[in-house]
């Protein structure tokens, strides 16, 4: 079993149009890697020049905000869910 990765419309054609996507990687930051090494290009939407995620982008392990928990070193463990969503703004 592994870690299941919901991928927002936004950054679906990164990763060929999949909705979601399996990692067996420990912590989010190794899943978000595991990611980028098999559909190229997907961390460049999620982090900054330097090397940070960016602001608009809330990430979930079970529904807990990983700002309120690690961060990116957020252990994860089979059957867990991580949601990435990019935040939404207008009026």
């Amino acid at each position: 079993m592994a870690v299941s990765v919901r991928i927002p419309p936004i950054l679906r054609e990164t990763t060929g149009g999949e909705r979601a996507v399996e990692s067996d990687a420990p912590t989010v930051a190794a899943v978000l890697a595991d990611i980028d090494q098999r559909h190229p290009g997907f961390h460049d939407r999620l982090f900054s020049d330097d090397g940070e995620l960016r602001r608009f982008v809330n990430i979930y392990v079970n529904d807990e905000d990983i700002r309120y928990l690690d961060q990116l070193d957020t252990p994860v463990q089979d059957g867990d869910t991580v949601s990435i969503l990019p935040a939404v703004a207008g009026g």
